[in-house]
């Protein structure tokens, strides 16, 4: 990282904890004293709060033939906080020891990080009934926060909005992206939407089940015997989904994960390459499949920064952020809001993906090698099912290599572009993209937003 950057990093370090409440233009929020950073909670419906943080990036480059982006960052689970995990953990200024993180995504974009649905992270719901059923719901919700946010600020409203969406946030994402365009072209929402950004996401349940046992034979860790159990209950998943007994489809999801763990002496769902340690531990718990998340990330591949996020964001960051209501914890109801959403969990949304492209909206999907719960295999498999008019165009290109930095001797990964249809293959990087891979993922970051501080270009 340039000398510049790392004393833009350090400034903004020693900015973290001097915060205070301000006033911005969407109302009371809290924020540090010189607007870095705000945050605050909305209102999505009544008795429903949902937590959002904004973080501008000092590197921000003003160029109005080239505006600077906004990037929203959905986690997965669904339940997961991305104010915890995709900021501390993945990509925002501060790593979980709160130490500088030179691979910070703000290098290329403003970054805005939202705890959705209601109910995960420092989100919270004051009924339990007001949990979202269904990715349509929670679409809802967001659209609801970025009215909140974007309308009565026009300096947000002159940066475009990247929608970025991990693993079951790719859903989210691209359900929120059609929602918004609608209010956008309604005159209902006032912001650019710049595209929208697929990082190993949940998006078609089925491909990725079908996926498993064939690339986990392929790299000798099951045989023919877990094969064959693999694909059985694949193809039980398959029929469920036709008859759309979409509940009974989750139920044997986690059938199947059981088997794949059994059959492979626990492999790790996030990095095929790796053990999962805690498998022996979820795997007699039916019932809180939505732990297996952080359960499956306890490894020695996020290190022992992972460990303390909840002591974390109860702790210092709670502190810091003032306007926490007392009896919310951060992380306590992410197993409530997996369960309310298991009669949508296994839906597909190849449909909603369909939509943002043939209205011309960039949508990107990129993957990580190792991942085994999305694995490359199955984001293949369902993007050849689009019936998008450009699909066959894309899939007649050759990939272009990806390299890191000024080194072009060692390959990163590989991609290909059609019109406004992009795909990164990220070599040597499983679910987590931008923790195992930072310095290419970086770099995709910024050629997906077409950040005006960027060297390197698709």
């Amino acid at each position: 990282m340039a000398a510049t950057d790392a004393l833009f990093l350090l400034l903004f370090v020693s900015l973290l904890f001097s915060s205070s409440l301000v006033h911005a233009d969407f109302g009371i929020t809290a924020g540090t004293d010189d607007g870095s950073e705000q945050w605050g909670y909305v209102e999505v419906r009544p008795k429903a709060h949902m937590f959002w943080w904004l973080y501008r990036s000092p590197n921000r480059i003003e160029d109005p033939s080239n505006p600077w982006p906004i990037l929203l960052w959905l986690q997965g689970g669904p339940g997961v906080s991305g104010v915890g995990f995709g900021n501390f953990i993945e990509i925002g200024p501060l790593d979980g020891n709160l130490n500088p993180r030179n691979s910070t995504w703000l290098l290329k974009a403003d970054l805005l990080f939202v705890d959705s649905p209601v109910g995960t992270g420092f989100s919270y719901v004051e009924d339990k009934n007001l949990l979202v059923k269904t990715d349509e719901e929670a679409a809802a919700d967001l659209t609801t926060l970025l009215k909140e946010i974007f309308n009565g600020n026009e300096s947000l409203q002159t940066s475009p909005l990247f929608i970025f969406g991990e693993s079951y946030g790719g859903k989210f994402a691209v359900t929120l992206g059609v929602l918004a365009l609608k209010a956008i072209q309604a005159g209902e929402l006032k912001l650019q939407l710049g595209g929208v950004a697929l990082g190993n996401s949940w998006i078609s349940p089925e491909d990725f089940v079908f996926s498993w046992g064939p690339l986990l034979k392929d790299v000798s860790r099951i045989d023919n015997n877990g094969l064959n159990k693999s694909n059985s209950l694949a193809q039980e998943i398959q029929q469920q989904l036709a008859e759309g007994k979409y509940e009974d489809a989750t139920n044997t999801w986690d059938e199947l994960e059981g088997v794949i763990l059994s059959s492979s002496n626990n492999v790790n769902f996030y990095n095929f390459m790796l053990d999962d340690f805690g498998a022996e531990t979820f795997k007699t718990e039916k019932g809180l499949m939505a732990e297996r998340y952080s359960k499956h990330l306890s490894t020695k591949l996020l290190s022992s920064s992972f460990n303390g996020v909840s002591s974390l964001m109860n702790g210092p960051i709670k502190e810091k952020l003032k306007i926490i209501p007392n009896n919310v914890s951060w992380g306590g109801q992410e197993d409530i809001v997996f369960l309310a959403m298991t009669g949508d969990f296994m839906k597909p949304r190849i449909k909603e993906v369909d939509e943002l492209l043939a209205k011309g909206i960039n949508v990107t999907v990129y993957s990580g090698q190792l991942d085994l719960i999305c694995a490359t295999k199955g984001a293949e498999a369902w993007v050849n099912k689009l019936e998008w008019d450009g699909l066959k165009n894309y899939l007649s290109l050759d990939r272009t290599p990806l390299y890191c930095g000024k080194d072009d001797t060692t390959t990163k990964g590989f991609a290909r572009s059609y019109k406004n249809l992009f795909f990164y293959w990220i070599l040597g990087a499983g679910h987590l993209v931008p923790v195992e891979q930072p310095c290419v993922s970086l770099q995709m970051a910024g050629s997906i937003t077409r950040s005006p501080n960027i060297c390197n270009k698709l």
